[in-house]
């Protein structure tokens, strides 16, 4: 098999990423209320990844908790406050799971996009019961719409990033 030349692939890339760079959105100015809750949340997350037990993860959940709980009170304009988020947020990335754990049939788990449903005509023998219409459905169950995807309702999945092309 041939390689492709460099600059090709480059080009590709390039091209890509300015296309990409005219959708994305500029991050939204979160309140201190929301960074906690967020950094709460992704804690949990990060401690169900290591736990090898529920009732571990439950332990160490009420742990966690009881150290939010203790900072509660302080007011969200203050320097502490702000040093402990600052501080949660490098902890959580320096304490995230190499291979954290993906529900199974949420983007990137081992379920995702597996098995495509049957399209009718072969559930039924044949034929399309009344009532019913057969459309084309992309690989995560969802409706083509038209001009969306090709006229036979054909994707391209990417299988280790679970995206549709």
């Amino acid at each position: 098999m041939a390689a492709w030349p460099g600059k090709v692939g480059q080009g590709m890339d390039a091209s890509f990423r300015a296309a990409a760079a005219q959708y994305r959105q500029a991050a939204p100015k979160l309140t201190h209320a929301q960074r906690v809750c967020r950094l709460y949340r992704n804690a949990l997350k990060t401690q169900n990844s290591w736990a090898v037990d529920r009732q571990v993860f439950i332990a160490e959940a009420d742990k966690m908790r009881a150290e939010f709980d203790k900072h509660a009170q302080l007011a969200a304009t203050s320097v502490e406050a702000r040093n402990l988020l600052e501080r949660g947020e490098e902890k959580l990335f320096q304490e995230s799971h190499p291979d954290r754990y993906i529900v199974a049939y949420l983007p990137g788990g081992s379920l995702y996009m597996r098995n495509a449903p049957l399209p009718l005509h072969v559930c039924r023998d044949g034929h399309v019961p009344e009532g019913e219409s057969e459309t084309f459905r992309n690989p995560d169950l969802t409706r083509v719409v038209d001009g969306e995807k090709s006229a036979g309702g054909q994707v391209l999945v990417d299988q280790h990033s679970k995206q549709m092309y």
